[in-house]
């Protein structure tokens, strides 16, 4: 779709970007009100809400994840109550991209005091005042006045302050109107992409969980496991626990993890560094050579397996050899044995110890589990030679779908950019959509 320009632009102070004449320039204070409504210190302890915390908030999913809890269960940051029409906007710098408007089935909400709560004023429609804080122009405003060092985040009388392009009140409703149309055919593309992303999922557990319970041959014999979740398994392989198949287990540093973290040196493993099968050396933090081998119960090598407790328990990697010698935080490091490496990491992500993971976790904001629950997994161990066969056969089976699933998330990522991409243009005034709203 081409769209036009308007006919005449002037220059918006401080930015790049020309907006069109008639257009004005206001900072939010002056178009909306900030943090209205909090849940009093004094509700009574046995109320229900329904929280939502800044990581279960993204830019193009909206709120995609709430935890219903009583007032005394629910984390002390807790407080926020919205309304049909606020736009949440988270204040944390690790989340900035949470950002969301409220609609009329989330308006009963509790939100974390992570999020600053705009409700628009006389001057600013909502559905304008929604897009015009999910641009990146905004966000780029939000990155450059958050401060601190360890949890950069910008307060709420900072970001009031931060300009935004105001259109005349018409125009506001005909640039939501374009922009809920365009968006939502974009948003439509996606979920598809991402339904396609869930089906490869599911045959690619299917396929996983049936060769490290089941083996690759339907003719062995077969014996009663003893486990009424799994059921039988090859008659020559051994009922194992964790802490009987790998020499070592253990958490990561805990005890102020954050003091080792370098400017440079060898990779420095968090629990957001793993997803399974891989481990982001890329962008994972750093420990100085010294302080690694300080820590040396922890340091990792080359074969060990890092498993996440929190926020998203039982997502299992092993450690590749760009990591040999460094160091993990916060995470359950199995030492490498006599074992296939590649076969045990696809039985810790398979549905057969992911169960396992669910039936011993808890913790309501931040799901976890504990070591001591974990090195009693149970775990049906073939000889290493059949691991090893196991794991060539699931890396030749599941090679096709993993391309598939790339190109869906290349897709996905797209799509995003587009849609983040119209929108600037569009609450920036780049193009007049007042003739195709």
């Amino acid at each position: 779709m081409r769209l036009p320009k308007y006919a005449t632009y002037k220059e918006w102070s401080g930015h790049e970007t020309s907006i069109p004449t008639h257009w004005e320039v206001s900072r939010i204070k002056n178009l909306a009100s900030i943090n209205d409504d909090t849940l009093p210190e004094d509700s009574d302890p046995s109320l229900e809400i329904e929280y939502v915390d800044i990581g279960s908030v993204s830019l193009d999913r909206g709120i995609h994840q709430t935890q219903s809890c009583t007032f005394s269960e629910a984390p002390s940051r807790a407080r926020r109550l919205v309304r049909v029409g606020d736009i949440i906007v988270s204040t944390v710098r690790t989340y900035l991209k949470a950002i969301a408007p409220i609609d009329e089935e989330q308006c009963h909400l509790v939100v974390s005091t992570g999020f600053a709560v705009v409700r628009a004023g006389s001057r600013l429609s909502s559905g304008f005042g929604r897009y015009a804080l999910q641009s990146p122009g905004f966000v780029d405003e939000v990155i450059s006045r958050s401060t601190g060092v360890s949890y950069p985040a910008i307060n709420a009388s900072d970001l009031a302050r931060i300009e935004i392009p105001v259109p005349p009140a018409e125009e506001q409703v005909a640039i939501t109107a374009f922009l809920d149309r365009e968006i939502a055919k974009i948003d439509v593309l996606i979920v598809e992409q991402e339904r396609l992303l869930a089906l490869l999922s599911e045959r690619r557990q299917a396929i996983i969980y049936k060769a490290v319970s089941q083996g690759l041959s339907p003719a062995v014999p077969r014996k009663d496991s003893g486990l009424p979740w799994l059921k039988e398994v090859p008659e020559h392989w051994e009922i194992k626990r964790l802490k009987a198949i790998s020499p070592f287990v253990s958490v990561g540093i805990v005890v102020n993890p954050s003091a080792y973290v370098s400017d440079d040196g060898l990779p420095y493993i968090y629990g957001g560094d793993i997803s399974e099968g891989y481990i982001d050396t890329g962008r994972c933090r750093r420990i100085s050579p010294e302080a690694s081998s300080a820590q040396a119960k922890t340091q990792i090598r080359k074969g060990d397996l890092l498993t996440v407790r929190v926020g998203a328990p039982g997502v299992t990697a092993v450690v590749p050899e760009d990591c040999e010698g460094g160091n993990c935080a916060s995470v359950m490091l199995i030492r490498g044995g006599d074992f296939d490496s590649e076969w045990l990491c696809h039985a810790m992500n398979s549905r057969m110890v992911r169960y396992q993971v669910e039936v011993v976790q808890y913790g309501a904001a931040q799901e976890q589990f504990n070591i001591g629950h974990a090195v009693n997994f149970v775990i049906p161990t073939p000889p290493v030679q059949e691991q090893s066969d196991i794991a060539n056969h699931i890396r030749s089976e599941v090679g096709g779908i993993d391309r598939l699933s790339d190109n869906c998330k290349r897709a996905i990522s797209l799509l995003s950019e587009r849609r983040s991409a119209l929108i600037s243009s569009v609450v920036t005034g780049q193009f007049d959509v007042r003739g195709v709203a």
